[in-house]
């Protein structure tokens, strides 16, 4: 069948999308529901007839399927602790945990699966944090910060994390958890950040003081990625940015007419513009260029984004400042943070 191809394909796809993010583990894990799972349940039979695209860029179904196994894994379902990392297992066994789990837990399953993936990925500061320090070196202003797409708020922390870019420390002395990706480049030099106030907008916002909120942030994590889990458990423990639930340019349009007198205002997203309607994405740029061409340098106004431009490798980083609508384009980035190729501000 159709449909029943079309799931097997995405999870191979996945499987190499994986295992190209340093993943082996969830690699192995999509190849196994690509080549055995099979219809006959009322929850596999949901996954094969699923409407629209399934990958990554659309539904993610392989991932929301794995989020909900990770789930019952982090709250102690058995059979799959004893064979998910850092247990070191035969392919057979593995399967037959995972079947188990299919079986046992379908309602759970059911339920989780629901909600597209949000990862929340913490190492994307490692982008954020340098254009932030370019935009604070050109106009020294306390900044208003808006993340659009910040599921649960945790890279609207960025100013208390510090990153190792290459050896050039950017951050406070004390930070509650520290970024170092393989930097490639020079860096930006450090410069004095303060955060006047900082505010994120989501479709579905995630809240980390929540038990379940904070069980889907670390489900949609890859088991087999310990730096990961911890460094998205020490973001948690200081998260305290307050993410609205809204359309994001909705949201936007609000936030572009308050008056800012005296501050820098910052927005950005990372992985999260792609996802919104070509409509909305128009409508946003337009907004925030309108804006930019009202900026004074009492008033200056940045965009920044690590953002899929369709090339290889990572995601590509530009920074917008006005007034005058300076593009730099900074570079590229890992879509999880793992390295950084740093162009610079030319």
């Amino acid at each position: 069948m159709i449909g029943d191809r079309r799931l097997k394909e995405a999870f191979a796809d996945q499987a190499r999308a994986c295992r190209s993010l340093g993943s082996p583990f969830m690699g192995q894990l999509c190849d196994l529901l690509s080549e055995r799972l099979q219809r006959g349940t009322p929850l596999a039979d949901r996954l094969f007839d699923w409407d629209g695209l399934l990958g990554p860029r659309d539904a993610s179904v392989p991932l929301r399927l794995c989020g909900a196994l990770h789930a019952l894994r982090l709250q102690g379902h058995a059979g799959l602790d004893a064979v998910y990392p850092p247990a070191t297992v035969k392919l057979s066994e593995l399967w037959s945990a995972v079947e188990l789990a299919l079986s046992d837990e379908a309602e759970f399953i059911g339920r989780f699966i629901d909600s597209a993936p949000q990862t929340n990925e913490v190492r994307r500061s490692a982008a954020i944090i340098p254009a932030a320090h370019v935009a604070a070196g050109r106009f020294g202003l306390p900044m208003d910060v808006a993340e659009l797409g910040a599921s649960a708020g945790l890279n609207l922390m960025w100013d208390r994390f510090r990153l190792d870019a290459g050896g050039t420390l950017l951050g406070p002395d004390d930070p509650v958890l520290e970024l170092a990706p393989h930097w490639t480049g020079p860096a930006p030099d450090p410069q004095p950040v303060q955060i006047a106030r900082r505010e994120g907008v989501d479709l579905n916002p995630l809240d980390p003081r929540m038990a379940e909120g904070r069980l889907r942030l670390m489900a949609y994590l890859w088991a087999d990625q310990p730096e990961r889990l911890e460094l998205t458990q020490a973001a948690i423990a200081a998260a305290e940015a307050e993410v609205t639930r809204a359309d994001a340019i909705d949201w936007l349009e609000r936030w572009l007419l308050r008056p800012s007198i005296g501050r820098l205002r910052f927005v950005y997203t990372t992985i999260a513009w792609q996802y919104f309607p070509s409509d909305s994405q128009a409508r946003g740029a337009r907004m925030i260029e309108a804006a930019g061409a009202k900026a004074t340098d009492q008033t200056p106004l940045a965009w920044f984004s690590m953002e899929n431009d369709g090339t290889q490798p990572g995601a590509v980083l530009t920074l917008r400042l006005w007034p005058g609508d300076v593009v730099l384009a900074l570079g590229r980035a890992d879509f999880h943070g793992r390295w950084i190729d740093w162009s610079g501000e030319a």
